[in-house]
């Protein structure tokens, strides 16, 4: 018997878009497959909303797809769940159907594109393989800009692409004269700036039969389950998350991206979809972008011209901060990946050993900073990015938490969480153990850090001003402890010299309490 189709498409979770050229002609002959799969529910232990936002926005697309008119075969666990891996589904289905042909996109995390590589060199039937059609730089860009091993620096790359897309440009110079307004973008929220901080956003997206459908499939999760979903699960819904942050976050983006607060949601009303502390200025389209429900072209175009129209209430501060997030942090991070994967995956240059905490799987500890940032975590499967660079990224760094360990949870808790900007994010900038490669220095801060930049210490039963005692902030001698172990590694570069210059200045007996009082700290650190 003929089968009534010649081609089969593979569309994977975070491949949702619709502007790809695969959709400017329709053909009854390709079948576009979308798939709910047990290997991506439990390749780490994931955040319940970030799986049942995935598994929503895929159902959203392929309906979508089926009214447009195209021909689409959804699985959901139940249609899958005798498959172990994503090879073992492809097989099959080009067995069930006589697919004579086999098209995918390139994936975006390599061990997805292993498996697809492995699929295809065995298949006996043509195959072609797509750019995702969503990032600036397509692969050979990434190819030719990253070298593996190298120590790239994103000032740079990023001074590149303003150039090469000619945005924020005059000429060849920077508009305002300016290449970074990075020393404006950190103002710490204080009581007189709450009344102006909008109300997030959010949606109402009904998840329900997923959810069962994840406990009827026994998948292990994470995190706060919310059957009304507040994510984006559509294009649709990713424009209107876009245009909200255009006309009530992008004039303070910059000013206030940096700041933390535990105090702005203490007189707000109880329900979690109305406080506002936990999204601040931020445009929270991580999701939607990562799942490409929305590309970084329109997202970067769309501020840029609300900037241009509205110049009166937003400074060239707020915006050139919010293009560096897209245009060169999340470019220049996902060439690292490419260019050092798979052995980036095993990188610790700082020979960190330590089991996390188990209180990163619940936020129950006594230092508020990480209590704040992990049940938020928790909470809404989100954390801005200096919660997640200078809080619990800090704190495991100046433990010596093994980059293993990092990785997998930063991979499971956060919902825009895919390996390509996960990994070089926490192994990479957070954790060092990349030895360079992304950053020039570790970002390494005492309890003086996250004072500055939140007022999460007012409420701390651990006091920020103190180095040693009972009461002092863990940060302050981890802190040392951390410098002073790894002198041999940072005293050379120039950005530490003042760093040792303190240090040494310290009297040798107090040098030592300070390093006893963190050794006592990491001795007892499920209890701090």
């Amino acid at each position: 018997m003929k089968s009534k189709y010649h081609t089969l498409r593979l569309i994977l979770g975070d491949q949702l878009n619709a502007q790809h050229s695969w959709f400017k002609t329709k053909d009854d002959k390709t079948l576009y497959v979308l798939a709910e799969l047990h290997q991506e529910a439990q390749y780490v232990l994931h955040h319940i909303q970030k799986i049942s936002a995935f598994f929503c926005a895929m159902e959203q697309f392929a309906s979508g797809l089926k009214k447009a008119g195209y021909q689409v075969l959804h699985l959901n666990l139940d249609d899958t769940q005798e498959f172990a891996t994503l090879p073992d589904l492809i097989n099959s289905l080009v067995s069930q159907y006589k697919i004579q042909r086999f098209e995918y996109q390139l994936a975006d995390e390599y061990r997805l594109r292993e498996q697809i590589n492995h699929i295809v060199n065995q298949f006996n039937i043509e195959n072609q393989a797509y750019e995702t059609e969503h990032f600036y730089l397509n692969q050979a860009d990434c190819e030719q800009d990253f070298k593996k091993g190298k120590r790239h620096r994103m000032e740079a790359f990023y001074r590149k692409m303003r150039k090469r897309f000619n945005i924020l440009m005059h000429g060849d110079e920077p508009v305002g004269g300016q290449w970074n307004y990075d020393g404006e973008n950190r103002n710490k929220l204080k009581a007189a700036d709450f009344s102006h901080v909008p109300k997030p956003l959010v949606f109402n997206n009904d998840v329900r039969d997923i959810l069962t459908r994840i406990k009827r499939h026994k998948i292990p999760t994470i995190g706060v389950e919310t059957p009304d979903l507040l994510w984006p699960v559509n294009r649709q819904q990713a424009n209107e998350l876009l245009d909200y942050f255009c006309e009530h976050g992008l004039s303070h983006f910059g000013q206030f991206q940096d700041a933390m607060t535990s105090q702005l949601d203490k007189s707000e009303p109880e329900h979690a979809h109305e406080k506002r502390q936990w999204s601040l200025y931020h445009s929270r389209l991580s999701f939607a972008l990562n799942a490409k429900m929305i590309s970084p072209v329109k997202v970067v175009s769309q501020a840029l011209a609300h900037y241009q129209k509205n110049k009166d209430t937003i400074s060239l501060a707020q915006i050139e901060g919010f293009v560096r997030q897209i245009l060169g942090w999340r470019e220049f991070i996902r060439g690292i990946y490419w260019a050092n994967m798979p052995e980036y995956a095993q990188l610790n240059a700082l020979s960190a050993t330590r089991d996390l905490p188990s209180w990163f799987w619940t936020g129950n500890t006594h230092m508020n900073c990480l209590k704040q940032a992990i049940t938020q975590s928790l909470d809404y499967a989100y954390a801005h990015h200096i919660q997640r660079l200078m809080i619990t990224g800090n704190f495991s760094l100046l433990a010596g938490i093994n980059p293993d360990q990092v990785d997998q949870w930063y991979l499971g808790i956060y919902i825009d969480a895919i390996e390509w900007v996960e990994m070089p994010n926490t192994r990479g900038m957070s954790q060092f153990a990349d030895g360079g490669i992304v950053g020039s220095k570790a970002y390494a801060a005492s309890g003086n850090y996250v004072k500055k930049m939140s007022d999460y210490c007012s409420d701390c039963r651990y006091k920020v001003t103190e180095q040693t005692g009972h009461h002092a902030c863990p940060l302050n001698a981890l802190y040392w402890r951390f410098m002073d172990e790894h002198h041999q590694t940072f005293t050379t570069n120039p950005r530490n010299k003042m760093v040792y210059s303190n240090w040494l200045k310290k009297p040798s007996d107090q040098r030592d309490a300070i390093l006893q009082h963190a050794n006592a700290s990491l001795i007892n650190i499920e209890q701090l």
